[in-house]
């Protein structure tokens, strides 16, 4: 892998993050209400609101507004939150290694359950097992996110007391222990996604000539499969992988509120409903510079999977 394919890919993380900064900022803005009323109240009085909102600077134009905000941004200052009154940089490191340590277990459980069963399922296709699986996954595909997430929040927390009703744990076991059900509802529908895209890989790549080709060779048929079928059928699927964070990370917003998780989601949420611009930018854009580093990591395994793709 080329040094230079490495830096293009960096190169156009930069103005996509820019884009996402101003996009942010005008859409926060454009919200109902302002952040008076949630730090004020309802009964506030217009000189009251006044001096709140020329104490936030929001009297000011909003090309004003702007500059300032990228004043500080480039100082590394995000702001301080208006409802919590503490540095949304503390917040997000506060509240990020739980959205991180959640997305990345659904995303793990994912493929652990995708690619096994989609191998079976191209292996045996059209067959009763084969129709079996996809059934099984088209359900998941079909419900939403947090209707996945009451179901099995309701039987196997509340009902058979396997799992924690929600919260977050005090140590490694015990984090896994509270955030299983939570990824188990993150990572259902990825993984039928992730499944069905598999499994149309690897059928069509059974039958290329190269495949014939191996087996002619006298290879064994796992090394077949692994070496030359899997290998090549995970390019598309590594791709869908890393289009699908964004949405990962969006369920993760919803399966926090749901499962009372104390991550970036949840806090998201309360601060969208109080009106929190500087929590709200601050945590959007830490989340879009999560995406644009999945996606480049996605664009560097498919270049080490198929060198051909650097050469492109």
């Amino acid at each position: 892998m080329s040094f230079s394919y490495v830096t293009v890919r960096l190169a156009q993380i930069v103005p996509t993050l820019f884009m996402m900064i101003v996009v942010i900022f005008g859409l926060v803005r454009l919200l109902p209400g302002d952040p008076t009323t949630a730090t004020l109240g309802i009964h506030a009085t217009n000189q009251d609101v006044a001096r709140a909102i020329a104490h936030l600077g929001l009297d000011q134009s909003i090309v004003v507004q702007f500059g300032i905000f990228l004043q500080h941004l480039f100082r590394g200052d995000l702001g301080t939150s208006i409802v919590l009154k503490v540095p949304v940089m503390d917040l997000i490191l506060q509240r990020l290694p739980v959205t991180l340590f959640l997305t990345g277990l659904a995303a793990l459980l994912a493929f652990v359950v995708a690619v096994p069963l989609a191998l079976v399922s191209a292996l045996k296709h059209d067959s009763p097992l084969d129709s079996t699986i996809r059934t099984g996954f088209q359900i998941g595909l079909s419900m939403p996110v947090f209707y996945i997430g009451i179901v099995l929040l309701t039987f196997f927390a509340a009902r058979l007391r396997w799992f924690p009703v929600g919260g977050f744990g005090h140590s490694l076991l015990d984090d896994l222990y509270h955030l299983f059900l939570p990824a188990v509802t993150l990572a259902f529908s990825l993984s039928a996604v992730l499944m069905r895209n598999l499994r149309n890989s690897i059928i069509e790549v059974l039958y290329a000539d190269y495949v014939d080709f191996a087996r002619a060779k006298g290879l064994r048929n796992r090394l077949v499969l692994l070496r030359h079928v899997l290998r090549n059928a995970l390019i598309p699927t590594v791709a869908l992988f890393g289009l699908n964070i964004g949405t990962l990370i969006g369920g993760a917003v919803i399966t926090e509120t749901v499962f009372a998780i104390p991550g970036v989601g949840r806090l998201m949420i309360e601060s969208i409903y109080g009106r929190d611009y500087p929590v709200i930018q601050g945590m959007t854009m830490t989340l879009a510079v999560l995406v644009s580093l999945v996606l480049l990591a996605t664009d560097l395994v498919q270049a080490a999977l198929d060198p051909r793709i650097v050469q492109r």
